[in-house]
């Protein structure tokens, strides 16, 4: 009977193996297939026009077959950077205070309330920003108020989850014999926090920031709403833009032959940026082993 139960065990063992490779491996053929088939609708786009034109030409005017992604680019890397400087220092501070200032009441009160902020539709956080952000920039601040600055806003309080999640998770990690040599020695609790405890969490908290600014570049329908849709490269926080989500949620449903084709560069372009944060997370990851 023991050997009959070790076989059967032994089994169930090997088909749920033999059944995580296979969601492994479809997972990753699906990943494959759509690298594949963004490529394939881009090629004739990039065969008709050159890489150095699509990105280096400043008009986006698809009825003269201009087609420059440079203006959506730029807005697209701006509008994620300002949205990081807003959300970085508060994110921090949010984690440091909950992780290493607050009582346990404070932190169960915190949990669910950024929890709620990560499940709101970006489609709500858009409305915000349309209703009251835009009308509060263009009566106090200046311009129409569709611009990079009210998007950037959006988008800050959109990544404040990701990235308080992640660095708190990183500040807690941190070995708690850190802190009591710190004290012992004399450091004060302030010390302890920024001299100890935040560096140690350094590589965690920028995983969190990086993926952060990914989850702010590939945002669509909220950045849609409030950032003018205007192909044009800015010179203030205050001008509407363009971003290549927004390009492609736009033009899409209408674009022919190359039109379409070059829309598929735009989703190349971000496909590359994501690549690229997703390395250097994964190198940050292994670099100080986070």
């Amino acid at each position: 009977m023991k050997t009959e139960s070790l076989e059967v065990s032994d089994l169930k063992e090997k088909l749920i193996e033999k059944g995580l490779l296979s969601i492994t491996l479809i997972s990753v053929m699906m990943i494959l297939l759509i690298i594949i088939f963004l490529l394939s609708e881009a090629v004739p786009a990039f065969n008709q026009f050159g890489m150095i034109e699509i990105f280096l030409n400043h008009q986006w005017i698809p009825d003269l077959n201009l087609f420059g992604i440079m203006p959506m680019f730029i807005s697209s890397l701006l509008v994620s950077f300002l949205a990081l400087v807003l959300a970085v220092p508060l994110s921090i501070a949010t984690a440091i205070y909950i992780e290493e200032l607050s009582s346990m009441k404070v932190k169960e009160l915190f949990k669910p309330v950024i929890q709620t902020l990560s499940g709101i539709p970006s489609v709500v956080y858009g409305f915000f920003g349309l209703t009251v952000l835009v009308p509060f920039i263009r009566d106090y601040v200046g311009g129409d108020g569709f611009s990079i600055l009210a998007a950037s806003i959006v988008l800050a309080i959109m990544i404040l989850p990701t990235i308080i999640t992640l660095s708190q998770d990183a500040i807690r990690n941190v070995p708690f014999e850190y802190k009591q040599a710190s004290l012992g020695l004399g450091a004060s609790h302030f010390q302890t926090i920024s001299k100890i405890i935040i560096p140690a969490a350094l590589p965690g908290i920028l995983t969190g920031i990086i993926l952060g600014f990914g989850r702010a570049i590939g945002e669509t329908l909220a950045v849609l709403m409030v950032v003018g849709n205007v192909a044009q490269i800015p010179s203030s926080v205050l001008d509407p833009v363009r971003t290549l989500t927004s390009n492609i949620a736009l033009e899409m449903a209408y674009a022919m032959d190359i039109h379409y084709n070059m829309l598929f560069v735009n989703g190349v372009t971000l496909f590359a940026i994501i690549v690229v944060l997703m390395a250097l997370t994964n190198y940050i990851q292994h670099k100080w082993g986070c």
